[in-house]
């Protein structure tokens, strides 16, 4: 018995100063990295919740968030595909969702339909002032995908079209988009009021491509970065009056942690440009690549890892 009580101390003391060594270890660094990884202790949340939109372009930033917060010490839950912004712009001021990629124009109109800001930087000044309490946006990108409208060459070429305007007067056109276009302040009635175009509306949403090329739609709402604009050579209509404000990329945050994740999110925002988008996006339309190889290949390339 003297014996194995013997044993039994030595290794319970054993355990005690293992336990102890690892009490400190937790101390010193509570994520088992380089300390300077870590987020300031200075309140900062430990665990961000970035969510995306529906869409697959909207996803890959979300991702980039993501991992950008993760290479920087925080915690990250994802909740992507969480559908429109009438789902998830509530989530955002509970907080159960802190970070989502927004685009500065459809955002605006979202909050105020009555806006008369076009212009990239009025747009975005104009938004800080229309979100509502606890929202707030960090900086905007130059990179934008943004509501266009777009034609089939052969049909382009056919009635002498390059700018919207050029399509008043042309009978029996059909304008395809997703189904809340019908009701946008730039679908049918916005093409009426500002260009004098005559349109029916067909809610084609994501066949609306197809839709266009097989000409059973002569008007598609595609946004600006689909790189299936450049591999079906479709015409994107100049919009000279104003009529889609502009839509530039940006971080709309639950104010609670804007200061928190500023340094982390808007370097990311300088660095996405418009082709860079585009390039984004067709690796995941036509190369298949998953939205987290994807963000993880970006971050590297541009010094962001």
């Amino acid at each position: 018995m003297t014996r194995i009580r013997t044993r039994l101390a030595a290794t319970l003391g054993l355990a005690t100063v293992a336990a102890l060594a690892l009490a400190g270890c937790a101390t010193s660094d509570p994520l088992g990295g380089d300390s300077s990884s870590a987020p300031p202790a200075s309140g900062e949340p430990s665990t961000i919740v970035v969510g995306s939109q529906a869409y697959y372009s909207n996803e890959i930033i979300a991702e980039i968030y993501a991992q950008a917060l993760e290479n920087a010490g925080f915690t990250v839950e994802r909740k992507f595909q969480l559908g429109q912004r009438d789902i998830y712009i509530p989530s955002l001021e509970d907080g159960s969702v802190q970070l989502i990629p927004e685009y500065t124009g459809n955002l605006l109109q979202f909050f105020d339909e009555a806006t008369t800001a076009t212009a990239s930087e009025d747009v975005y000044a104009a938004l800080a002032d229309a979100l509502p309490e606890g929202l707030t946006v960090l900086d905007q990108s130059s990179a934008t995908d943004q509501d266009s409208y777009n034609v089939t060459a052969e049909f382009a070429a056919e009635n002498n079209l390059t700018e919207i305007g050029d399509l008043a007067g042309i009978a029996n056109l059909t304008l395809g988009g997703a189904p809340e276009l019908e009701e946008r302040p730039y679908g049918p009635k916005g093409l009426k009021s500002v260009y004098g175009v005559d349109v029916a509306f067909s809610a084609t949403a994501d066949t609306t491509v197809d839709e266009l090329v097989a000409g059973n739609i002569q008007v598609a709402n595609v946004y600006s970065a689909d790189p299936r604009i450049q591999t079906n050579d479709l015409v994107t209509l100049a919009d000279p009056e104003g009529l889609f404000l502009a839509s530039n990329v940006v971080p709309l945050v639950n104010a609670s942690i804007a200061e928190d994740i500023a340094d982390v999110i808007n370097p990311i925002s300088a660095a996405l440009t418009p082709e860079g988008l585009v390039a984004l996006n067709v690796e995941s339309t036509e190369d298949k690549r998953s939205s987290a190889d994807i963000a993880t290949d970006w971050l590297a390339a541009n010094g962001l890892d």
